[in-house]
């Protein structure tokens, strides 16, 4: 990870969101502000998260809830939790719901911006290697590191994203059949084979034959090693 970090807030409090959203991006950093936490699914095209900025008390689902979704699906994300509770089993409930940083406000913008800068450090070191292969989103392209270019379906593209996110790699049958959103078909599994099938024949296109997806028995399915999403 990158000391410039692609940062999402999640404060509903506009004002306290627009200045730490501004002093983050006046240290280097991608920055973009939320008020609500069901505005994050609908930015799984804009880029890679490395970190959020998350407070508690949100209006809907909760930092608490929130934090425990986004860890699920992806574990290496940094998370700063920052909230009026100062309680210590509020502390206890932030960092087993998965807080790297758990801050109590008032937190001035200079302590925020140290902490996210002591986490970036710890993440980059604790990293798993870059992959030679990266996923570019918006483009729906597989991108060597041989500049190898090949184009993807946007459900060949959503099956990577997915692996690449997921703890390990690992996907559940279930739940390549909702990104299929097939479940209604005759045989949703034999469709989840073909479209299987199509990527590790792209993947090796691509140059990076030591990349591949098998199969679990009874389970799902898991990629080794984990993609670089841009």
């Amino acid at each position: 990870m990158d000391t410039n970090l692609s940062i999402v807030v999640i404060e509903d409090n506009d004002d306290l969101r627009e200045a730490t959203v501004e002093a983050l991006i006046q240290e280097g950093h991608q920055v973009l502000g939320l008020d609500c936490a069901e505005a994050l699914p609908e930015l799984t095209s804009w880029r890679r998260i490395d970190l959020m900025v998350v407070d508690l008390n949100l209006p809907g689902e909760d930092g608490l809830a929130l934090t425990q979704r986004v860890r699920m699906v992806q574990p290496d994300i940094g998370i700063v939790m920052v909230t009026a509770r100062s309680l210590t089993a509020d502390k206890r409930r932030g960092y087993d719901s998965g807080a790297d940083i758990y801050m109590t406000k008032p937190v001035s913008l200079e302590e925020l911006c140290a902490a996210i800068q002591s986490l970036s450090r710890r993440l980059k070191a604790n990293a798993i290697p870059a992959a030679c292969l990266t996923l570019d989103l918006n483009r729906q392209m597989l991108c060597c590191h041989n500049r190898v270019e090949v184009p993807l379906s946007s459900l060949e593209s959503a099956f990577l994203a997915a692996f690449s996110r997921a703890a390990e790699c690992r996907l559940e049958t279930w739940q390549l059949i909702s990104i299929l959103n097939k479940g209604g078909a005759e045989d949703p599994k034999a469709a989840i084979e073909i479209l299987i099938v199509r990527l590790r024949k792209k993947l090796l296109q691509a140059g990076c034959a030591e990349i591949v997806i098998k199969s679990i028995r009874n389970w799902g399915y898991q990629m080794s090693p984990r993609l670089l999403l841009v």
